[in-house]
């Protein structure tokens, strides 16, 4: 994979630690498509995929795996084939199943630097803070981003420091008490715009996509911010 315009930005030193990375991506809808492909495109090169979803009509709109020619088809296996021809030479692991409470020791059967949270359920995304806490594992968590239209009001922040948006609140208030310090620790993107009172969980193109690139523009600022 030719990265000679990226590593005319970070050097050569940094584009093998981006190379090296392993990192494990949870929910591929529109904000997790987006971080998978600009991760992969940056060069990293040992993905895990998180999923246990088909890909369905209403995901066109906004999921770029989504097209109207691979309907039904598992996301984690149409993301593979995708990577797979962005970078001939990655590591794509999938994991083609729906993420609870209870089954999320499978994240871990392996070590990963950084584990994205693009799943939809507050739960899920409590445990994910606690549990990355004590295997030390930098976790990014996207927040929501439904029912909302401007993508200028989209950040990257401390859970502790969010606002306005409903499921960073939720997820607070879960971790106040013995989990509150972990809040300071837990790195997420999310939105300050007021969601849209709808009926629906509406969704654009650019919203979800620009949280997911920032995602991605978080990941790879970190691991170059101590060389440049």
């Amino acid at each position: 994979m030719n990265l000679s315009r990226l590593e005319s930005l970070v050097g050569e030193e940094n584009i093998q630690k981006i190379k090296n990375l392993k990192v494990l991506i949870l929910g591929l809808g529109g904000v997790g498509g987006y971080a998978v492909e600009s991760i992969a495109r940056c060069g990293v090169s040992n993905i895990t995929l998180v999923d246990g979803d088909t890909i369905k009509p209403s995901n066109i709109n906004r999921q770029i795996i989504a097209t109207s020619r691979n309907n039904n088809k598992y996301k984690t296996k149409e993301w593979k084939k995708r990577i797979k021809k962005i970078n001939p030479n990655a590591v794509v692991n999938i994991i083609n199943t729906h993420i609870t409470e209870d089954n999320m020791e499978i994240l871990f059967s392996d070590k990963y630097d950084y584990l994205i949270d693009c799943c939809d359920t507050s739960k899920v995304k409590i445990k994910l803070v606690i549990e990355c806490n004590k295997k030390g594992i930098k976790l990014i968590s996207s927040m929501g981003m439904a029912n909302k239209m401007d993508a200028t009001k989209i950040m990257i922040s401390s859970l502790d420091k969010t606002e306005t948006d409903p499921l960073a609140k939720k997820i607070r208030s879960e971790l106040k008490g013995k989990n509150k310090e972990l809040m300071k620790d837990v790195t997420v993107v999310y939105s300050n715009e007021k969601p849209i009172n709808n009926t629906m969980l509406g969704s654009t193109a650019f919203v979800p996509a620009v949280a997911g690139l920032y995602i991605t523009n978080y990941i790879i600022n970190d691991i170059i911010k101590s060389t440049i």
